[in-house]
């Protein structure tokens, strides 16, 4: 019997490890809504750190691809999903959906929650809030311990998450945490989570942000390179040349 094609996956492009939706910044919001209406999910942000991860380690990327929304959050991915057809495809950052979705939600009587970082920037996410959208309701924030949690601590988070019911949840635990998290909790929270990563620091202004004519040249990975360079050498300068050539071998390979 052949199987049932899901909606999303007539919508996704395989690129390299991941299977990643074909999104604008408009559709991503919209389908997030009526996530939280259908009693949540989560969702992923791919970037080629990601898909290399995915690609190394095949229980990641699985984790990934059972997203409800695999964002392509990084021009390689837009340039392969282009390549293969997908005229249409954009990329949607992270950072952008997050501010978004927090202006959708305090348009909309919507709440939010935030999960990672340290607390001093979920302090400054919390001031940027009161300034810029006061009407906005966060209904959650936690900065966990560095630290795995224990059982105990574990369930006591997803307790809370469940009392204050934050429609949409951000979780920012770094790649590939942060994915591994919201999948190992998706069955047990009702909200929707997004693993947004170091957008916490872009929001809370913590890290300057790339400006937005590099990013359309593929090269925000250079600009953070020269912000971070300790922290993000070897993803950029590994990882990527990697990228490369296995994305040139699939669309090789898909022509012919």
């Amino acid at each position: 019997m052949k199987k049932k094609m899901h909606d999303h996956d007539r919508k996704r492009v395989r690129v390299v490890s991941l299977s990643v939706d074909v999104v604008t910044l408009e559709s991503v919001i919209e389908r997030c809504v009526k996530l939280s209406d259908k009693g949540g999910g989560y969702v992923c942000f791919s970037t080629v750190h990601m898909v290399m991860e995915g690609h190394d380690d095949a229980s990641f990327a699985r984790i990934v691809n059972s997203a409800d929304i695999v964002v392509p959050d990084g021009m390689p991915l837009v340039w392969v999903q282009k390549r293969t057809g997908r005229r249409e495809a954009e990329r949607v950052r992270a950072n952008d959906l997050m501010t978004e979705l927090c202006l959708y939600a305090e348009a909309n009587g919507r709440s939010v929650g935030f999960y990672g970082a340290a607390p001093e920037v979920i302090d400054d996410i919390k001031k940027r809030i009161e300034r810029e959208m006061p009407n906005l309701k966060v209904a959650y924030a936690y900065s966990p311990p560095y630290r795995a949690l224990t059982d105990e601590e574990d369930s006591e988070v997803t307790d809370e998450i469940n009392r204050t019911k934050p429609d949409f949840l951000f979780v920012g635990l770094g790649c590939p945490k942060q994915e591994r998290w919201m999948n190992a909790h998706r069955d047990r929270l009702s909200t929707v989570s997004l693993g947004v990563g170091a957008s916490f620091d872009f929001f809370a202004g913590n890290v300057r942000e790339c400006p937005p004519w590099i990013g359309r040249l593929g090269l925000e990975w250079l600009y953070r390179l020269t912000q971070e360079p300790k922290r993000l050498w070897r993803r950029y300068l590994i990882l990527n040349p990697r990228f490369m050539a296995l994305a040139a071998k699939q669309l090789i390979g898909g022509r012919k």
